[in-house]
Protein backbone atom coordinates (compact mmCIF):
# COMPACT_ATOMS: atom_id res chain seq x y z
CA UNK A 1 0.00 0.00 0.00
CA UNK A 2 1.20 3.47 -0.75
CA UNK A 3 0.40 7.13 -0.34
CA UNK A 4 -2.55 8.28 -2.45
CA UNK A 5 -3.03 11.97 -3.20
CA UNK A 6 -6.66 13.07 -3.40
CA UNK A 7 -6.70 16.50 -5.04
CA UNK A 8 -9.96 18.44 -5.19
CA UNK A 9 -11.65 21.77 -5.85
CA UNK A 10 -14.95 22.50 -4.11
CA UNK A 11 -17.21 25.53 -3.91
CA UNK A 12 -20.09 24.34 -1.74
CA UNK A 13 -18.34 21.56 0.16
CA UNK A 14 -20.00 18.66 -1.68
CA UNK A 15 -16.89 17.64 -3.64
CA UNK A 16 -14.77 18.18 -0.53
CA UNK A 17 -17.01 15.68 1.30
CA UNK A 18 -16.47 13.25 -1.55
CA UNK A 19 -12.69 13.80 -1.35
CA UNK A 20 -12.74 13.01 2.35
CA UNK A 21 -14.68 9.80 1.65
CA UNK A 22 -12.10 8.78 -0.99
CA UNK A 23 -9.41 9.44 1.60
CA UNK A 24 -11.28 7.34 4.17
CA UNK A 25 -11.36 4.47 1.68
CA UNK A 26 -7.61 4.74 1.12
CA UNK A 27 -7.00 4.66 4.88
CA UNK A 28 -9.43 1.77 5.44
CA UNK A 29 -7.47 -0.25 2.88
CA UNK A 30 -4.22 0.39 4.76
CA UNK A 31 -2.90 3.21 2.58
CA UNK A 32 -1.92 6.75 3.46
CA UNK A 33 -4.31 9.40 2.16
CA UNK A 34 -3.23 12.95 1.40
CA UNK A 35 -6.47 14.89 0.82
CA UNK A 36 -5.49 18.32 -0.48
CA UNK A 37 -7.15 21.35 -2.06
CA UNK A 38 -5.93 21.85 -5.64
CA UNK A 39 -4.27 25.17 -4.81
CA UNK A 40 -2.06 23.38 -2.26
CA UNK A 41 -1.33 20.29 -4.38
CA UNK A 42 2.11 19.38 -5.71
CA UNK A 43 2.40 18.51 -9.40
CA UNK A 44 5.77 16.88 -8.61
CA UNK A 45 4.16 14.50 -6.10
CA UNK A 46 1.65 13.42 -8.73
CA UNK A 47 4.42 12.95 -11.31
CA UNK A 48 6.00 10.41 -8.97
CA UNK A 49 2.76 8.65 -8.02
CA UNK A 50 1.41 5.49 -9.67
CA UNK A 51 -2.16 6.44 -8.78
CA UNK A 52 -4.09 9.43 -7.48
CA UNK A 53 -7.60 10.91 -7.39
CA UNK A 54 -8.96 14.18 -8.72
CA UNK A 55 -12.26 15.76 -7.76
CA UNK A 56 -14.12 18.74 -9.19
CA UNK A 57 -17.81 19.65 -9.46
CA UNK A 58 -19.50 20.58 -12.71
CA UNK A 59 -19.36 24.30 -13.28
CA UNK A 60 -21.06 26.55 -15.82
CA UNK A 61 -22.03 24.57 -18.91
CA UNK A 62 -20.76 21.30 -17.38
CA UNK A 63 -17.04 22.07 -17.37
CA UNK A 64 -14.27 21.86 -14.77
CA UNK A 65 -13.74 24.88 -12.53
CA UNK A 66 -11.71 27.22 -14.75
CA UNK A 67 -9.61 29.26 -12.29
CA UNK A 68 -7.63 26.54 -10.52
CA UNK A 69 -8.72 23.02 -11.50
CA UNK A 70 -8.70 23.39 -15.29
CA UNK A 71 -5.11 24.74 -15.41
CA UNK A 72 -4.02 22.00 -12.98
CA UNK A 73 -5.60 19.28 -15.13
CA UNK A 74 -4.02 20.80 -18.24
CA UNK A 75 -0.60 20.53 -16.55
CA UNK A 76 -1.32 16.90 -15.60
CA UNK A 77 -2.16 15.85 -19.16
CA UNK A 78 1.51 15.90 -20.10
CA UNK A 79 2.49 13.12 -17.71
CA UNK A 80 -0.54 10.98 -16.82
CA UNK A 81 0.21 8.31 -19.41
CA UNK A 82 0.55 4.97 -17.60
CA UNK A 83 -0.97 6.27 -14.36
CA UNK A 84 -4.20 5.17 -12.72
CA UNK A 85 -6.56 7.98 -11.79
CA UNK A 86 -9.80 8.11 -9.85
CA UNK A 87 -12.16 10.95 -10.82
CA UNK A 88 -15.10 12.25 -8.78
CA UNK A 89 -17.35 15.26 -8.35
CA UNK A 90 -20.81 16.60 -7.73
CA UNK A 91 -23.22 18.48 -9.96
CA UNK A 92 -26.39 20.48 -9.59
CA UNK A 93 -27.83 20.24 -13.11
CA UNK A 94 -27.22 18.40 -16.34
CA UNK A 95 -26.49 14.71 -16.66
CA UNK A 96 -22.79 14.32 -15.89
CA UNK A 97 -21.37 15.34 -19.26
CA UNK A 98 -18.47 17.17 -17.57
CA UNK A 99 -17.37 13.88 -16.02
CA UNK A 100 -17.65 11.92 -19.27
CA UNK A 101 -15.57 14.62 -20.96
CA UNK A 102 -12.99 14.49 -18.15
CA UNK A 103 -12.74 10.70 -18.33
CA UNK A 104 -12.29 10.89 -22.12
CA UNK A 105 -9.63 13.57 -21.69
CA UNK A 106 -7.58 11.59 -19.16
CA UNK A 107 -7.94 8.39 -21.17
CA UNK A 108 -6.80 10.19 -24.33
CA UNK A 109 -3.73 11.36 -22.37
CA UNK A 110 -2.89 7.71 -21.61
CA UNK A 111 -4.23 7.31 -18.08
CA UNK A 112 -6.40 4.47 -16.83
CA UNK A 113 -9.50 5.77 -15.07
CA UNK A 114 -10.61 3.50 -12.20
CA UNK A 115 -13.79 1.70 -13.20
CA UNK A 116 -13.75 3.41 -16.60
CA UNK A 117 -15.86 6.27 -15.26
CA UNK A 118 -15.92 8.90 -12.56
CA UNK A 119 -17.94 8.81 -9.34
CA UNK A 120 -20.63 11.49 -9.48
CA UNK A 121 -23.55 12.59 -7.36
CA UNK A 122 -26.16 15.29 -7.60
CA UNK A 123 -25.69 17.94 -4.90
CA UNK A 124 -24.48 16.59 -1.52
CA UNK A 125 -23.24 13.00 -1.49
CA UNK A 126 -25.74 10.51 -0.04
CA UNK A 127 -24.85 7.17 1.50
CA UNK A 128 -24.47 5.44 -1.88
CA UNK A 129 -22.20 8.18 -3.25
CA UNK A 130 -20.12 8.17 -0.08
CA UNK A 131 -19.68 4.41 -0.34
CA UNK A 132 -18.73 4.70 -4.02
CA UNK A 133 -16.06 7.26 -3.05
CA UNK A 134 -14.72 4.97 -0.32
CA UNK A 135 -14.58 2.11 -2.82
CA UNK A 136 -12.64 4.36 -5.19
CA UNK A 137 -10.17 5.06 -2.39
CA UNK A 138 -9.80 1.35 -1.61
CA UNK A 139 -9.15 0.61 -5.29
CA UNK A 140 -6.48 3.33 -5.51
CA UNK A 141 -4.79 2.13 -2.32
CA UNK A 142 -4.43 -1.35 -3.81
CA UNK A 143 -2.36 -0.09 -6.78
Amino acid sequence: MSKVNVVFWSQSGNTESMANAVGAGVTAAGGEANVVYVGDASIDELKNAKAFALGCPAMGAEVLEEGEMEPFVTDLEGFVSGKTIGLFGSYGWGDGQWMRDWVDRMTAAGATVVGGEGVICQEAPDGAAEEACKELGRALAAI
